[in-house]
């Protein structure tokens, strides 16, 4: 089996506003129907479509205050509440002591302990790598979780290779953003049918897509809208490529903010879990906030019984 978790920084489960919310008014047929037709909304209800399920997951993990990235990502990758470990939420890079629990156990290391292979399929530039190097940022705790585990950074080469995505999948921004002139630019149903293509080539993948967390921040509304239709496109390829006999997709988030651009803060919402595949009930086992997708992956990806 093999698990492909797509990562969407700062999405939550908020009110049925239009005027707020780009989930009320994105057009977005393909998410609506991961929920059994409902929208990503507060009122949506845990359900099982027949292929993928759909969970409302706590993120506040009973810690006072707003949900926090390096907090949140550190327990998805952990299956630790990691918040209630420092006493607070916090972000958004982790500090020293989620840093510490990471390099003691994350869901990386524990795939590639039990001899599977694991990898992230989001590229970054040179000058990332270069900050990193000065010291001039820190990696976020799923690139550090990877790091720790001995996965690498995909860089502009695997971009250009086509080992690697840009966090908006169609790779428009390495373009638009960085200034290059000819990497590899895909179609949405293209970037999806790549995201499935290669997450079979490994026991998990993963996809650290944080643009719905700077447009939770800074909006506005009409970014929100078309980043929404953009990944509901990319999950139609994503679908149609997919076995669901072979693996499962895993979509979730760290916090809410996205999905009320009333305000730049993050929210205290619960968050969108998706999971999608036949063996989805053996990682929703158990699965109602964030300390659950942990270890309901470690179960289909390390057992002998559901790995073989």
């Amino acid at each position: 089996m093999h698990a492909l978790v797509l990562f969407l920084d700062g999405v939550g489960l908020g009110d049925a506003d239009p005027a707020a919310n780009p989930f009320a008014a994105a057009h977005t047929p393909t998410l609506d129907a991961l929920a059994g037709g409902q929208r990503w909304l507060r009122d949506a209800q845990r359900h099982d479509n027949g292929r993928a399920l759909f969970i409302p997951t706590d993120p506040r993990l009973g810690v006072p205050g707003r949900p926090q990235s390096a907090t949140g990502q550190a327990t998805i990758l952990t299956g630790r509440n990691v918040p209630a470990a420092l006493g607070e939420h916090y972000g958004p890079r982790p500090n020293a002591a989620i840093r510490a629990l990471l390099d003691a156990d994350n869901l990386f290391k524990r795939v590639r302990a039990a001899g599977g292979s694991a990898a992230l399929l989001t590229a970054f530039p040179p000058r990332f790598f270069a900050a990193l190097a000065r010291g001039k940022r820190l990696p976020s705790a799923i690139q550090h979780a990877a790091l720790s585990a001995g996965v690498r950074l995909p860089t502009e080469d695997d971009i250009y290779a086509g080992t690697a995505l840009s966090p908006d999948w169609t790779g428009e921004g390495w373009r638009s953003d960085l200034g290059y002139t000819d990497t590899p630019l895909y179609t949405p149903q293209q970037a999806g049918a790549l995201l499935a293509a290669l997450a079979r080539q490994h026991t998990l993948t993963f996809f650290e897509h944080w643009v719905s967390d700077v447009i939770g921040h800074k909006g506005p509304l009409e970014r929100g809208v078309a980043l929404l239709e953009l990944f509901d496109a990319v999950m139609a390829g994503l679908l149609a490529a997919w076995d669901d006999e072979a693996g499962v997709i895993v979509i979730t988030s760290d916090h809410g903010n996205l999905e009320d651009l009333s305000t730049r803060k993050h929210t205290a919402n619960d968050v969108p879990t998706v999971i999608i595949g036949a063996a989805r009930h053996i990682v929703a086992d158990g699965l109602h906030d964030l300390t659950g997708i942990t270890p309901g992956l470690t179960r289909l990806l390390t057992d002998s019984g559901h790995s073989a």
